[in-house]
């Protein structure tokens, strides 16, 4: 009898390592998800974007949070930091709210023609708001790609 609780025992541990090398492998071979091959939920300007989430942030949550969603908008900025990362800022001039959308390394290249005021279409995941009272809120896109750029 305690021979037999021994063997299963072993089995039992030995699929639980099994399975856990699995998972682990599955998970370090996943491949990247590119947003722009993904259809939008939603297509918006970003004047509206910025509206729907200033004027009821829960349920914007509700219907744009983690989708993929197309912006058409002014440019109003484009940043590059240190490490290279590029956020595109949609907004109109007199604005001091603004779509944040940091663009996905596999599209850096198509922010090399953007300039301030060019009407561009940006596709990403709406990750967030930030609501500030003084400096202007700001709707947060990531993994962006510029769809196109009339």
């Amino acid at each position: 009898m305690k021979r037999k609780t021994i063997l299963y025992s072993f089995i039992t541990v030995i699929v639980i390592l099994a399975g856990l090398c699995f998972f682990a492998f599955r998970e370090y071979n996943r491949k990247h998800v590119d947003v722009a091959e993904k259809p939008a939920a939603y297509t918006l300007s970003s004047t509206d974007f910025i509206k729907a989430f200033s004027t009821d942030e829960k349920a914007a949550n509700s219907l744009y949070l983690d989708k993929v969603v197309a912006i058409n908008g002014t440019v109003k900025s484009v940043d590059k930091d240190e490490r290279s990362s590029i956020t595109v800022i949609l907004s109109d001039a007199g604005s001091m709210s603004s779509v944040r959308c940091s663009i996905d390394s596999m599209h850096n290249e198509e922010t090399e023609n953007l300039v301030s005021g060019s009407k561009v279409t940006v596709k990403g995941v709406c990750t967030g708001y930030n609501a500030d009272e003084l400096l202007g809120s700001d709707v947060i896109l990531n993994r962006c790609s510029i769809k196109n750029n009339p």
